[in-house]
């Protein structure tokens, strides 16, 4: 029975339930995915990736690294580098070369191994690796300034790294005169030619065709998938890896063209990466071969603990000195330097390569990037966040709350919340509401929360929860369904203006967000007459002694439970969870009127002013 089918079941199914595993007992999802390819690989030997897919399986893995690497270059806008540019250039620049060049040394005098090995071993670790930057960086929510350096050089780097091994190889070629010289230098001319022009010239053609209606909506993600596919490789054609980089100028271009559609086709590949990225991980930890793994001893050991403490410390702070970059910021990035698919895959492909041409200590590749990619992965992994909140370069240590939408209601939630240690934001692009806020001493954003601006210094993804609370109900469930993907769909929320149309009138349930109380009906004005009424947000802790059903006796029974606060940090929004309750230790955020007073009867007393606003006339 072919069991062939059954198998890629398990590896797409394993993944993302490592995947889920990791997000659940937030983990690193890297570490979570090693230990699940190992456990169906090398411990129970029940799939053996080079065995069970042949010939397939080197030119499939080099696909999906070129579609991650597209996705990565899809994430670098060249706005969000203005402070980081120049450090960036030297990193890749400067710090790519002196990486490659201590790693040779080291694994030559230290490991013990060939030149030839030594030297493509040295460029394949120049890799930093997005598989496992971009995921630690969104659990991590770091500032700016060191996430930008970490994304720039994760991404670039790979292609980069890629092509030092493929200049190694091709030297060694020539050197033992397997090959000619000028017929090396013609290959990397063109290669690069061809992949930096070719890159930004198939970018650039995809753009001008989108952006003109060239293409139907419905067939944009699946054209561009088979254009990566396509530009990788005809490039490789002229140079073996040099695809890589021509998918990662392409990415970028795409990333930086002003393509109205870019956003949907970005959280499509983004979607792709997760599965490739997942699934590719556990085929080349079950890949590994056991046999391999034995001749790991003290040298290598010795080689690693070089490798992460001295030789990326050193190559950061050299590269990077009188470019802007704080002494904090180079210490977090000289430790973090994480390898992931890339650098086990185009080992694998080098390690044959150098065999079949008579390099005995080739095989020897594999195994000592294996162990470096599992010690960065765990060191760096269960660190990166410790390290940077003790560094002080966390944009927000706990989730935070987003409010688009100023007024006395947004003012005084966002009040209560910073009380109680949640970062907040108020955003407006009116200047008179924005007042408000600020002379709440609340930080807020002045300007358009949907624009290109607020896209590269807000980062909706560092927030909890966003609730969109503006006098337009229409723009409230633009900006619901427009930070969706980001924030989560279960964490919109949206405060009513005006009463729910009718049915025919309504909007799609894939629209907009959640109503943020029990109420559906609560509209912004019945928040303002309640306020005018003494009305407020109140937030009150659930103790042992004081436990929720007692808390709800104590309140008016029209009381509105917004949210409760866990001790952890995290957000529990009252209509976004349809089981549990508040726990001893908890927060409970409530808007509801002051002890002891009766409201009722009297919204009748209130008038409205023409600017929203409402007044209680005096007794």
């Amino acid at each position: 029975m072919d069991q062939i089918p059954l198998k890629l079941a398990i590896i797409a199914s394993g993944g993302i339930f490592a995947q889920w595993i990791a997000w659940r007992l937030r983990l690193p999802a890297i570490v979570v995915l090693l230990v699940t390819g190992f456990v169906i690989g090398p411990a129970t030997g029940y799939i053996d990736p080079a065995t069970d897919f042949g010939d397939i399986y080197r030119p499939v893995v080099s696909m999906a690294v070129a579609v991650i690497l597209f996705e990565g270059g899809l994430t670098l806008n060249l706005a969000g580098i203005r402070e980081t540019s120049k450090a960036v250039r030297r990193l890749i620049l400067i710090g790519g070369p002196l990486v490659w060049l201590m790693t040779a040394l080291a694994a030559r005098f230290v490991v013990g191994l060939s030149w030839p090995s030594a030297t493509v071993l040295g460029a394949i670790l120049v890799v930093t690796g997005p598989t496992v930057v971009m995921p630690l960086l969104r659990q991590t929510q770091l500032t700016a300034r060191p996430a930008s350096l970490l994304r720039w050089e994760a991404i670039v780097n790979d292609a980069v790294g890629a092509l030092f091994a493929v200049i190694a190889f091709e030297s060694f070629l020539v050197v033992h005169h397997a090959e000619d010289p000028t017929g090396l230098v013609v290959s990397l001319v063109l290669a690069a030619v061809v992949a930096i022009g070719g890159g930004y010239a198939a970018g650039s053609g995809i753009a001008v065709a989108f952006s003109r209606g060239l293409v139907p909506e419905y067939l944009k993600a699946p054209l561009l998938l088979a254009a990566v596919l396509s530009a990788h490789a005809l490039t490789n054609l002229i140079l073996e890896e040099a695809g890589l980089l021509t998918v990662t100028v392409m990415g970028i271009r795409l990333a930086n063209s002003r393509i109205a559609s870019l956003a949907e086709m970005r959280r499509f590949k983004e979607t792709i990466t997760i599965l490739l990225v997942s699934g590719l991980f556990l085929l080349l930890t079950a890949a590994l071969d056991t046999q391999a793994l034995r001749t790991l001893d003290l040298r290598v050991a010795g080689f690693v603990v070089l490798v992460m403490f001295v030789i990326r410390p050193i190559a950061v702070f050299l590269s990077t000195a009188g470019t802007g970059v704080k002494p904090a910021e180079q210490l977090f990035v000289g430790w973090i330097a994480p390898r992931g698919v890339v650098a086990v895959a185009v080992s694998g492909l080098f390690a044959v390569a150098l065999t079949d041409n008579g390099v005995v200590d080739g095989a020897e590749i594999v195994p000592i990037v294996f162990g470096v990619v599992v010690a960065t992965v765990f060191a760096h992994g269960f660190t990166i966040v410790p390290l940077a909140r003790f560094l002080e370069l966390t944009s927000a240590a706990k989730p935070g709350v987003l409010f688009v939408g100023s007024s006395g209601v947004t003012t005084a939630l966002a009040k209560v919340l910073k009380e109680q240690g949640v970062p907040v934001l108020v955003a407006d692009s009116e200047w008179s509401r924005i007042r408000e806020p600020r002379l709440a001493d609340l930080p807020v954003y002045f300007g358009e929360i949907l624009s290109e601006d607020a896209h590269d210094t807000v980062d909706a993804k560092r927030f909890a929860a966003v609730i969109a609370a503006t006098p337009i109900d229409a723009y409230n469930t633009l900006v619901c369904t427009d930070l969706g993907p980001e924030v989560g769909r279960n964490s919109v929320f949206e405060i009513r203006s005006g009463p729910r149309p009718p049915e025919r009138q309504s909007l799609s349930f894939t629209l907009g967000g959640r109503p943020l109380t029990s109420d559906p009906e609560m509209r912004l004005l019945d928040f303002q007459l309640d306020q005018a009424l003494g009305w407020g947000f109140q937030a009150t802790r659930i103790t042992e002694e004081f436990r929720y059903a007692a808390y709800k006796e104590s309140r008016a029974p029209e009381t509105r439970i917004i949210l409760w606060k866990k001790p952890s940090g995290r957000l529990v929004f009252f209509t976004s969870t349809k089981s549990g309750s508040p726990e001893p230790g908890d927060v409970v955020v409530a808007f509801g009127p002051p002890k002891g007073e009766k409201s009722a009867g009297l919204h009748e007393r209130l008038t409205e002013r023409p600017d929203g606003a409402v007044t209680l006339p005096p007794e």
